[in-house]
């Protein structure tokens, strides 16, 4: 398998930063989306509300409609809802962040799929933040440790 190229290491410590932030951000935004859906799916079935009648913070009733679907019945700013699209449009800003530490890393493509899993099952991008931090920093280390150790053995003569 290819190797990243020494050139290459600036841009992979700058992704590898990216990528740690947006796990991060997807990570908190999941498990704020699974304590929303908790609420709204459990017989507790409600959903968060900022503002309108209910005052700051507040928790509306959601009832079941002609179709079966439920309806909010807060008004006000919906948070619930608000967490829901935050979290979609910042799970691509992670997939992003992921495909640019998988490609300039040149890993297989398992490892990316993997990365990916970490905005959609609670708590795994914490776990990927921490090891992918801990394998990246590791390699760079070695392969600079390696390419200085080769530029400091001097070019043999020819033999004599």
């Amino acid at each position: 398998m290819p190797q990243p190229k020494l050139a290459s290491f600036p841009a992979i410590r700058g992704a590898l930063r990216f990528y740690q932030i947006a796990s991060v951000i997807t990570g908190v935004g999941l498990l704020l989306l699974c304590a929303e859906m908790i609420l709204k799916y459990t017989p507790l079935a409600v959903e968060v509300f900022a503002g309108g009648s209910g005052g700051l913070l507040w928790l509306a009733p959601v009832v079941p409609g002609p179709e079966g679907e439920l309806l909010s019945t807060g008004d006000g700013l919906n948070l619930s809802l608000g967490i829901l699209i935050v979290h979609g449009w910042f799970y691509v800003v992670y997939l992003f962040a992921c495909f640019r530490i998988w490609s300039l890393m040149r890993w297989p493509f398992w490892r990316f799929l993997l990365l990916a899993c970490g905005g959609i099952v609670p708590l795994l991008s914490f776990f990927m933040e921490t090891r992918v931090a801990r394998d990246v920093k590791a390699y760079l280390v070695r392969r600079e440790r390696d390419a200085a150790a080769s530029e400091s053995i001097p070019a043999t003569e020819g033999t004599r």
